[in-house]
């Protein structure tokens, strides 16, 4: 008899935020079967633990015999199944944290993403399955990118499809479009100040625009899983599927609206980039330990650096608050100190203890493979199309590359294979532009590479000759506490830390009016700070320093050449100039 699978998935009471799953192995006649709980999700690069929420499991064969079990670690249960036919495992899942990572049960609607509900068993993750979900009786509607083959029941080929399937549960309404004979799913949770059909009509265009840079869609369907919310932000890309999180309100201004978009692009882009076309080490995933690479920056920098680009090829961005967004990404990388501390190969590869566990001192330790990979994508952008005069872009070597690795290799790719990528389309070695920029921390000729677009990075605060107080500082409960020092700074220098209570300035109290006292200073005044470190006073005398951050903004070349705004018009989407 061949192996089945088959999961169901109960919510029958979503106040309690339990789900309860039941997972059925047929045909494998075991002595023993080892379940378990992934501790990651899959473009989240943290363990997290998901077995933490996992309540009375317990496991009963064909007949409904109660059969033996015991943890044998932290995620994994161990069933002994004295080689009976049918195995059945039974347990609940606490889902009360409502991100784009984890799953969540309410009253409203029920969100599960796969690595935290479902349980695999050891050897069986490529059987093929069914998953049938049984929502509460107060919810009418399932999204999910799954294949569906009955009313709420959904088949999978293997698990990892099956964990990269999320399905929102509820009464969600639900939007459509269609691109290139593909239908796309808009599945809305929760109210918000969006227009439908105008935000289809854009979404579509997005959509088109990626689809333009990487020549083909790859699926036969595609489903957006949006919740509008209080408070929130970001996405998680999946196989044929996207969890997006906005604010509710935040479609009424332009950069509101836009930022969705820029979401929506990115999290799309990801259908190639990461999904398919993916670094060596991500895929097949362990799902029990950290998969390292040193590539995010290429995975998640190289989709930053198009997020804002398909918006703004789309239409959807005008040219000017593009270049603005592109020199407000460059700043932020130059004003922060961690740059010159971590390389973005680096950030990669500790993305799992240090990127998504932030504290008081990351941004003085670490750079984002998020911000930084999105800057080195312009920068290779610029040097492809300046080194053939325009008849490449990033765009050939993102193509040229899912070609390779994904439809022909069917494997992912090493870092080198990807430097040689962007020398074939260079036409010339970029082992200085990876020794010093990827692997190192030094600081690029930025004019050296825009040049070519016509465009010249100017530095606003060139001529700013004022001083920096250099700390960042909250108001709670009648005290002023120091949250974060910045290197170099003023305050780093004097050894002002976090957690110290200001209380005055220059023997004049302060509150929540520090920048009265802060916001003027000039390079060489001393200012005396009285503070209360655990609860002993001291003052801590600071000499003001020099601001030296950079506030970036791209003005244009008088008289560009020919090839310059061919460049230029190509990399932005201008048709007919």
């Amino acid at each position: 008899m061949a192996a089945e699978l088959k999961y169901k998935l109960e919510m029958p009471e979503p106040h309690t935020h339990y789900f309860e799953v039941s997972a059925t192995l047929e045909g494998a006649r075991k002595k023993y079967i080892d379940f378990t709980m992934p501790v990651w999700a899959p473009g989240s690069y943290l363990v997290r633990e998901f077995a933490k929420n996992v309540e009375g499991f317990n496991a009963t064969d064909g007949a409904g015999k109660a059969l033996r079990s015991e943890k044998i670690d932290k995620n994994t249960w161990r069933v002994y199944s004295n080689r009976a036919s049918e195995v059945t495992v039974n347990y609940k899942v606490y889902a009360y944290e409502l991100s784009v990572r984890t799953s969540y049960l309410d009253a409203t609607h029920g969100y599960v993403n796969g690595t935290s509900m479902f349980m695999y068993p050891e050897g069986y993750e490529k059987q093929a399955g069914t998953l049938t979900v049984v929502p509460h009786k107060s919810f009418g509607k399932v999204a999910t990118g799954l294949k569906q083959v009955s009313k709420f029941t959904y088949t999978f080929p293997n698990y990892d499809v099956l964990a990269d399937s999320p399905l929102e549960i509820g009464n969600h309404e639900v939007y459509t479009f269609e691109v290139n004979g593909v239908p796309h799913e808009v599945a809305m949770y929760g109210d918000g100040n969006y227009e439908p059909e105008r935000l289809m009509k854009d979404m579509k265009r997005v959509v088109e625009e990626s689809v333009a840079i990487m020549g083909e869609l790859p699926i036969d369907r595609y489903v957006f899983i949006v919740h509008n919310l209080q408070r929130g932000g970001g996405g998680l890309e999946h196989l044929n599927s996207t969890t997006l999180q906005t604010s509710r309100f935040n479609y009424g201004t332009e950069s509101g609206y836009t930022g969705f978009l820029s979401l929506v692009a990115h999290e799309y882009f990801h259908l190639w980039n990461v999904k398919r076309l993916r670094p060596a080490p991500l895929g097949p995933f362990n799902y029990n330990e950290e998969n390292y690479t040193r590539l995010l920056w290429v995975s998640e920098g190289i989709t930053s650096y198009y997020d804002d680009l398909i918006v703004r090829r789309a239409g959807l961005m005008p040219e000017q608050r593009y270049l603005d967004v592109v020199a407000g990404s460059i700043s932020n990388v130059e004003n922060t100190p961690g740059n010159k501390v971590q390389s973005v190969s680096e950030s990669s590869f500790d993305a799992w203890i240090k990127y998504y566990r932030q504290n008081e001192n990351s941004n003085n330790a670490e750079v984002s493979y998020y911000t930084k990979g999105g800057v080195l994508g312009q920068l290779l952008n610029m040097e492809i199309m300046k080194s053939t005069n325009g008849a490449k872009s990033l765009d050939d070597v993102m193509r040229s590359m899912y070609n390779r690795y994904y439809k022909q290799l069917d494997r992912g790719f090493t870092e080198k294979e990807f430097q040689a990528a962007i020398e074939q389309a260079a036409g010339h070695s970029m082992d200085a532009f990876f020794r010093d920029y990827v692997h190192g921390t030094s600081t690029p000729d930025y004019n050296k590479y825009f040049n070519a677009a016509g465009l010249r990075l100017v530095n606003l605060n060139e001529q700013n000759v004022s001083g920096s107080w250099g700390a960042t500082t909250s108001f709670n409960d009648g005290r002023l506490t120091i949250t974060g020092v910045t290197r170099g700074s003023s305050a780093y220098e004097a050894g002002l830390n976090v957690k110290d209570e200001v209380i005055a300035i220059n023997g004049y109290r302060v509150g929540n009016d520090i920048d009265r006292y802060v916001g003027g200073v000039q390079p060489g005044d001393e200012l005396e700070v009285l503070i209360s470190r655990d609860g002993i006073l001291q003052i801590v005398p600071v000499k003001v320093l020099k601001d030296t951050r950079v506030r970036y903004k791209f003005e244009k070349i008088e008289k560009p050449t020919s090839a310059q705004l061919e460049i230029y018009n190509k990399w932005l989407g201008i048709k007919g100039a």
